[in-house]
Order: C-alpha cells, then sequence, then structure tokens
C-alpha cells in the first residue's frame, strides 16, 4: 500500500506539470488495461496447457470469478459509494486505475507459476506442473 502511495505522490511530482488530471487520469487508465490484457494472456495460456485437467479448469474459473469479486470489493471498501455518489475528488479515477493495476499484476503474477512450474523437490505443487 506504502508503494501505492508513493506511485501517486511521484505521479503528481513528475507529471503534474506537463498533464493534466484529465490527462493523468488517462494514463493510469490505459496502463491498468495493459495490466489487464496481460492477466487475461496468462489465464488463457493456463486453461490451454491444462486442457487436459478439466477438475483444475472447472477450479480456475471459479477462482478467478472470486478474484473479480474480491478485487471489486476491495474497491469498494476503499472508495465506498454514497447515496450521492463518489466525492473523493478529481484523482479518483486515478486512483482507481492504479490500484486496479496493481491487483492485477498481483493475480497475474500468482497465475504465472502455473505456466512456470515449480522446481522439482517442491513438496505442495498441488495442480501445478514442475519445471
Amino acid at each position: 500500500m506504502k508503494q501505492l502511495i508513493f506511485i501517486i505522490s511521484l505521479s503528481f511530482s513528475l507529471v503534474s506539470f506537463s498533464q493534466t488530471q484529465m490527462e493523468m487520469n488517462q494514463d493510469a487508465h490505459l496502463e491498468y488495461q495493459k495490466a489487464d490484457k496481460e492477466l487475461n494472456r496468462v489465464y488463457q495460456a493456463i486453461l490451454t496447457e491444462y486442457k487436459s485437467e478439466p477438475l483444475f479448469i472447472e477450479r480456475l474459473k471459479v477462482a478467478q470469478r472470486l478474484w473479480i469479486n474480491f478485487r471489486d470489493a476491495e474497491l469498494d471498501m476503499r472508495f465506498p459509494k454514497t447515496d450521492k455518489g463518489y466525492y473523493y475528488g478529481s484523482v479518483y479515477p486515478m486512483c482507481v486505475s492504479l490500484i486496479l493495476k496493481e491487483m492485477t499484476e498481483e493475480r497475474t503474477k500468482k497465475l504465472m507459476v502455473w505456466l512456470d512450474g515449480i522446481e522439482e523437490g517442491e513438496m505442495c505443487l498441488g495442480s501445478i506442473k514442475m519445471k
């Protein structure tokens, strides 16, 4: 979380003189979209790699849906919507995109284990293939 605050502060200090808030919001959204695209690429690669394991695929899909629900709940907790809407200022869209990007990159990293595999000798492989 400290990293995210640092990134937001750094974003303001480095680009606030040359970009409008709208441009910073758009840039942050594009960065999130890149992270989301990479997550989808990894997810699809896992589906292909493990296509002969239908139980794993079923459980992966359940886990991914639950992760999306968790991600959205985290955002709702961070920025609760009142009966009057959201009141977090002009940086709100940028902050949401930065948080989504960070969470998406973390999820991608976790899923990459199923593509990269785990070194031989690991006792708790479960459904993860060995390298």
